[in-house]
């Protein structure tokens, strides 16, 4: 109920924002932070809950946004639908990339997750539909329903795909679903050996997973305007999809939430006042900080702090 009450009061807040504050770089700047929650999120139902490390985040994120370039050259589709598609042909490769690399385990999988990045961008690079190695344009709406500004909607957009990245995480995390993962995490063959369906768990946290990080990729060709496989095929996005959970903590919904909200308000600072290029290097130190000083994240530290304090 809490969550729920805090989700509408951040709703409600941010729709005022969009009224009163006109300077656009607080939007863009904002949505880039939300996106990084929701990629946060989507990693740590697999990476954190079940323990099985992902390098494959920007191959789904790209999916997403090349599916929204997809659908828009066709049908011209609307933002929601666009999402949807995003989410649900991401979904798709979850299901097929859960198949074929879900019995691998440990670095095997990880190695098998990036190689679907790599495969992936060679097949978009070469499929000139969606604009090929040169990349394409893609023509931003000038304003859009209840926004005076297109980019206000898309801020917006992405706090309410944060929020669901939350929620479903959180859900997950309370459930059958999350106790499973867990047990696959803390050893897999006993969880096996206790009539855990391992596979099937796993299946359906790569699923999940896959379709957040496609959601949040399908508003993205609005947000850039310009989509180049090496836009969306970064390797900042995997690095920061893994570095967020672990630094604010990967056994808990609310760790990658306050991760990436720290780690993404500190890459923009940065990018702002000194240079984009010391983004990577920001999540290295702080990655190799926490690792020192507080393995299990900052939520972890707390709890341990508490916990000494009682």
């Amino acid at each position: 109920m809490r969550f729920w009450c805090g989700a509408i009061v951040l709703i409600l807040a941010t729709l005022i924002m969009t009224r009163l504050v006109a300077n656009q770089y607080y939007y863009f700047a904002g949505y880039i932070v939300l996106q990084y929650v929701v990629l946060a999120s989507a990693w740590n139902i697999l990476g954190g809950y079940a323990g099985y490390v992902n390098f494959g985040t920007s191959a789904f994120f790209a999916l997403g946004a090349y599916t929204s370039i997809v659908l828009l050259k066709i049908f011209e589709l609307p933002l929601p639908l666009l999402i949807l598609g995003g989410a649900i042909i991401s979904g798709v490769v979850g299901l097929g990339t859960a198949y074929l690399t879900l019995r691998l385990r440990g670095i095997f999988f990880a190695i098998a997750t990036l190689a679907l990045s790599v495969v992936l961008e060679t097949f978009i690079v070469n499929w000139n539909f969606v604009g090929g190695a040169s990349g394409i344009y893609i023509t931003r709406p000038q304003k859009a329903l209840f926004f005076d500004d297109y980019i206000k909607l898309l801020f917006v957009t992405m706090l309410l795909l944060a929020i669901a990245a939350a929620a479903i995480a959180r859900s997950i995390e309370r459930s059958r679903l999350g106790r499973g993962l867990a047990a696959i995490r803390d050893n897999e063959l006993a969880a096996e050996a206790m009539g855990v369906p391992t596979l099937r768990l796993k299946v359906i946290a790569t699923i999940t997973s896959g379709m957040l990080m496609g959601a949040a990729g399908a508003p993205f060709p609005y947000y850039l305007t310009y989509i180049q496989p090496a836009s969306v095929f970064s390797l900042e996005y995997t690095v920061n999809s893994i570095a967020m959970p672990l630094i604010g903590g990967t056994t808990t919904w609310i760790g990658p939430v306050i991760g990436a909200v720290i780690l993404g308000v500190a890459q923009q600072i940065t990018t702002v006042t000194v240079s984009s290029e010391l983004n990577l290097m920001i999540v290295g130190a702080l990655l190799i900080a926490f690792v020192i000083l507080a393995p299990k994240g900052i939520v972890g530290f707390l709890r341990s702090f508490v916990h000494l304090r009682n």
